[in-house]
Order: C-alpha cells, then structure tokens, then sequence
C-alpha cells in the first residue's frame, strides 16, 4: 500500500510509474505540460495543437518555423516522443523544447504525435496511432481546405518529397517500426517516406538481459503485458529471428544515433549493422556520442554533445 495515498499498489516502476489496484495510475517521472506558442522567444518556431482522430483523442504538436517566403516548402519530421510508452508527452517540456529546436535548426516542420500510453492503452495501441498519424500527414498532400485532414501548416508549407520519421528512445522503437510497415502498406496518394533517424531507441533481445538492463525489461512486460514472444517479438528485438527483413524499411535514409554511456548502445549499434547486412537498398549511417548517458541531449540540450547531436540530425533532415 502507498502510504500517502492509502491505495493498493499493483505494479510499480520505481521512480518511473505506479499503478494501483483501483486502476489508477501515478507517473512519477516526466516534465511538465507547457502550452503551445504563437512564436518560441529563443527560436522564433510557432507550435500548435491539432487533434487528429476525435474517436480515439489522437492528437500532435504541430512546430513551423520562421518562413522566408509566403510559399516556402519545408521537410516534414513526423517526431515520436520517448517516454517507455508510458510517460512523457508531446506536451511536455522536454519534447516541446527539443522540437523548437529540430523545426528551427533543421528548418522543417515538426509534427510531435501525442500517441495514447500504457497502461491505460497497452500495447499495440501507441503503434496503431503513430500510423493513424502518418495517413493523416500524408492525406494533407492532396487535402481540399474544406477537407476532413486538412491541416494549412502542412498542405501549404509541407514539401510531401521530403516526409521524415524520428524519435527517441520508445520513440526510436516506434520510428523503426513505422518506418517497417511503411514498406509494406502504401501511405495516401503514394507519399514516400524519405528518411528514419532512431536515437538510442528502446530495443530489447533475451540474449542481452543483464542486471542493469532489468528496468527496461520489466518497462516491456508493464506496456504489453499479452506481447507474443516477450522481449524477442520483433517490434521490441528487430533482429530476433524470425523478425521481418530488415531490408524492407520503408524509407530511402536512415541514421541510427548512440551514445556512448547509454545502457542500450550496444543494441543500437547491433541494429545498425543488421540495417547495413540485410540487403537494405537506402543509406544507413551511425552516430555516436562518447561519454553520454540516455537521451541526455532531451535533459540538457545547451551542452556541446547535445549541440553536435542537433547539428546531426539537423543535416540529416534535408531533402
């Protein structure tokens, strides 16, 4: 039992989450909500909020940064926030700061998917919104502006040969496996996706459990608990066997980022190289960081590794 609540505890993450008996869940970790903003007084980027699927409340944090010209085409990033698929948020103060960021250093827009979480969504929902959310992206390149997914950031400054995935962590996970379905289900009116970065993506495999791994295999179990397979189903282990081929990623680029401290680095690069060995027809690269931890350019984006980071993917992000 909590002692503050005087609830019945039914499955904790320490520090991270907790569920109680009744349901409810506490999140013990995440930043705060903070509001969309009309211009960003640090990058000049204009966000808003946009709900994509009223059934479901499927929703994103659309960024556009400083235009030069009234018709000016940018790339679109469809952004995966990390988070574990149970905390974090699109809204949030880490992933709204950090896509003020990309949509200025880059110059694309940004669309930051506020999917549904676990465990009041299990797994496979996250994934199920996360392609909901790229159809309605990819709708906008022929969308009417009296349509039902017309959205004017988009259908007015998106350049739809130039459509991006990405995320981090749990983010990195679901861009992977989006960017694997989009090379076997065609996107609206044939949108192609150019590119996928996965930034020290949340992958698992039984072969790698060790102790200070425990945490993110308890996280698995907690966000799909009926997981066919466990920690060896292809959405969390891409190269257990039996997985879909590698070779089939739905996207022409792809940039597989590491840091060099991160307790899931070596998975990382062991995706990489099954990216580079599967026959893949696109560019896969690697980028590393020495000397830091998970998602530390999310925490604290001034230093000069999270500037080299920004920098990265900013090149990346380029038609």
């Amino acid at each position: 039992m909590d002692s503050r609540s005087g609830k019945d505890i039914a499955f904790e993450l320490a520090g991270i989450i907790r569920l109680y008996k009744d349901g409810s869940v506490e999140r013990l970790f995440g930043s705060p909500h903070v509001p969309p903003s009309p211009e960003d007084p640090q990058t000049g980027v204009s966000s808003k909020d946009v709900t994509i699927s009223r059934d479901t409340g499927l929703a994103a944090r659309l960024f556009l940064p400083k235009l030069t010209s009234p018709s000016q085409k940018l790339p679109i990033l469809v952004y995966y926030h990390a988070g574990g698929f149970c905390i974090e948020s699109a809204f949030s103060l880490f992933d709204h700061r950090y896509a003020n960021i990309v949509s200025s250093q880059a110059q694309v827009i940004v669309v930051s998917v506020e999917y549904r979480q676990a465990p009041e969504h299990p797994l496979p929902t996250a994934y199920e919104d996360c392609w909901v959310a790229l159809q309605w992206v990819a709708s906008n390149s022929h969308s009417q502006t009296n349509g039902p997914y017309y959205e004017p950031w988009l259908a007015n400054h998106g350049d739809f040969d130039a459509i991006f995935l990405g995320g981090d962590s749990a983010g990195g996970n679901i861009s992977h496996n989006i960017a694997m379905r989009a090379g076997d289900e065609r996107l609206p009116h044939g949108v192609k996706i150019l590119g996928a970065f996965m930034s020290h993506s949340y992958f698992l495999g039984s072969k790698w459990f060790q102790p200070k791994l425990d945490m993110a295999f308890k996280m698995w179990e907690f966000v799909y608990p009926d997981v066919p397979g466990g920690a060896d189903n292809p959405l969390i282990n891409p190269v257990a066997d039996g997985a879909p081929s590698l070779a089939k990623l739905g996207c022409s680029r792809a940039l597989v980022l590491v840091a060099g401290n991160d307790d899931l680095r070596d998975l990382g690069v062991e995706y990489f190289n099954a990216v580079k060995e599967s026959g893949y027809g696109g560019k896969v690269e690697l980028f590393e960081v020495e000397g830091e931890g998970h998602a530390f350019h999310l925490l604290n984006p001034d230093t000069e590794n999270a500037k080299l980071m920004f920098k990265r993917l900013a090149s990346f992000l380029q038609k």
